[in-house]
């Protein structure tokens, strides 16, 4: 068993977790401390099949599995097939296999692809979109244009799979907030993600960003300007059927909601947050004690 440290969406809590790699692919976005310490290898055949029953021997009746490292998508089908199918022989009650996959890897599966992964029973795929501005993904070293992180869950989610889509509220700093908040709100209008999850940045050292922050390169929103830009992406999105969270350790006020039917509602506790006077607009938000 691999002695790396194992990260998983807030939403996989209860599921099992069998690793099938190490590290990400990419492991290059200025923001992101996850893999920092972690050279990507993709381990072989034989260590997933013995990370896979030594998961069976702690929940052999699981229902919901999560195939960890980063971008698990990025594997070939043929790969991703071998291991899904093995999965589906060993767990006879699972009905979910969740990945991280990045837009790369997903536009560079067919429709056909897409639809066998599908029936082996892959189904949530975790993105994170981050801004919809493309500037701000330049900046912070994304590999992904947003145009085709907008393909790529349109694609997704054509071929019956759910996309789960992280946006972070403050990347592109104080200078271009406005900007960050209305272009993401337009990529998420055109993805129409089925699960979407705000999360506020925190520069973490060691990373790109972090030090960029320390030489005055990039300004923190402060606490009261986070919240104004989380709320003016959500005044914008016109979202048909998607459950939102903001209820990270990083955000301010955990929020939770499903749109369109909420939005109303979330923008109101918004609202009151920012008439207040409770919120900081000299300094950002204090950092939480853990990520």
């Amino acid at each position: 068993m691999s002695s790396q440290t194992l990260f998983r969406p807030p939403a996989e809590a209860n599921s099992l977790i069998i690793r099938i790699a190490e590290g990400c692919p990419w492991n290059n976005c200025t923001f992101c401390g996850m893999y920092k310490q972690v050279t990507y290898r993709l381990l072989s055949f034989e260590e997933i099949e013995s990370n896979i029953a030594e998961a069976y021997k702690i929940n052999p009746l699981s229902r919901k599995i999560f195939l960890a490292d980063g971008d698990v998508m990025l594997l070939s089908t043929d790969k991703l097939q071998n291991i899904l199918q093995l999965i589906n022989s060993i767990f006879p009650r699972v009905t979910r296999i969740n990945v991280y996959a990045n837009g790369g890897s997903i536009l560079s599966k067919t429709d056909a692809q897409l639809l066998l992964l599908k029936s082996l029973k892959l189904n949530t795929l975790y993105m994170g979109l981050e801004s919809g501005d493309e500037l701000t993904l330049k900046n912070v070293n994304k590999k992904d244009s947003a145009a085709d992180m907008v393909a790529a869950v349109q694609k997704a989610q054509k071929a019956g799979m759910r996309m789960s889509v992280m946006i972070l509220i403050g990347l592109a700093g104080q200078k271009n907030s406005n900007r960050h908040a209305n272009e993401t709100a337009s990529a998420l209008n055109m993805m129409q993600p089925k699960l979407l999850s705000a999360l506020r940045v925190i520069p973490i050292p060691g990373t790109k960003l972090f030090d960029e922050e320390q030489n005055g390169i990039f300004s923190q929103l402060t606490e009261f300007q986070s919240i104004v830009e989380l709320r003016e992406i959500i005044s914008k999105l016109k979202l048909k059927n998607c459950v939102f969270r903001a209820n990270h350790s990083s955000n301010i006020l955990p929020l939770e909601g499903r749109f369109p039917k909420d939005k109303g509602r979330i923008i109101s506790e918004l609202d009151y947050l920012i008439d207040s006077g409770m919120l900081s607009k000299t300094s950002p938000a204090e950092s939480p004690l853990w990520l």
